[in-house]
């Protein structure tokens, strides 16, 4: 009964962790990274589709990514798909490949940039601390219904704080590292 509550909550704060690395994946800092076009969906015959499974994504250098279709006709739509994104991006079409430059950052877009970071971070915070009321409240029932001590209440208590603890400290990590990401000129 206790491990069990613990299993889950530790499962689902690793969750909460790895949905805010994926987050902060998307959000573009001046360097380009083939992972900024992972949510970009292009047209494929009638269904939208990642543009990863209709092109081969590579680094040309490290301010512009290649895009280049397995398909010629779909170089125009994926060009479309692209420019039509929220990440502000103009690809150039050199005729078998799409070359997509990243734009330098100016200093009021990465201070903005930031707080959207910290915004991120939060929400996944609150998240963990949700997962820890959950499995405390978990843990309040199973006293009531005599199915656990107060001891062991209390012991586990303890051991869900400190996973808290440790998952806070991890998404504290993963903030510090792209903001510094993100200022980097």
């Amino acid at each position: 009964m206790i491990s069990d509550i613990k299993k889950t909550t530790e499962q689902k704060m690793q969750k909460s962790v790895d949905s805010l690395k994926n987050d902060l994946a998307k959000i573009r800092t001046g360097r380009a990274h083939t992972g900024l076009l992972d949510h970009v969906m292009v047209d494929y015959y009638g269904s939208m589709v990642p543009v990863n499974q209709v092109a081969n994504i590579t680094l040309i250098d490290a301010r512009t990514i290649g895009v280049q279709t397995w398909e010629k006709p779909m170089l125009g739509k994926v060009e479309r798909a692209i420019r039509d994104s929220d990440l502000g991006l103009n690809p150039a079409n050199m005729g078998e490949l799409l070359r997509v430059p990243m734009p330098a950052l100016t200093e009021e877009r990465r201070r903005d940039l930031t707080k959207v970071v910290r915004q991120e971070g939060e929400s996944a915070k609150v998240a963990i601390r949700n997962l820890r009321r959950d499995a405390n409240q978990q843990l309040k029932d199973a006293v009531k219904d005599k199915l656990i001590s107060e001891d062991d209440e209390r012991r586990t208590e303890d051991e869900v704080q400190k996973l808290t603890d440790r998952h806070v400290a991890e998404v504290d990590k993963l903030l510090a590292q792209k903001e510094q990401e993100l200022m980097q000129i």
